[in-house]
């Protein structure tokens, strides 16, 4: 007999990734997209004011830390090869 059972877990043998690595993709474009997002704001409202928030440890720490760990895990997510 053949293996060509349909079970949940085998998947369309076309796709080039598998559920997983689709799964590591949306979870790293959250990550970045959430350094991003903690990366916007701290402008003034006036031009003649500066200010100092937007040297904040969220934005020049976390925030690029988050990116970069997200872009990790993107590549992570294509290279990783899971057994169908």
């Amino acid at each position: 007999m053949s293996n060509l059972k349909n079970t949940p877990e085998q998947e369309d043998p076309r796709l080039p990734l598998s559920r997983r690595n689709y799964l590591l993709l949306v979870i790293g474009f959250g990550i970045i997209l959430l350094g991003f997002l903690l990366m916007a704001g701290g402008g003034s409202d006036s031009p003649d004011e500066f200010n100092y928030a937007m040297f904040s440890w969220r934005r020049i720490t976390l925030a690029p830390i988050l990116v970069v760990g997200g872009f990790a895990v993107e590549v992570y997510a294509i290279m990783k090869r899971y057994n169908r």
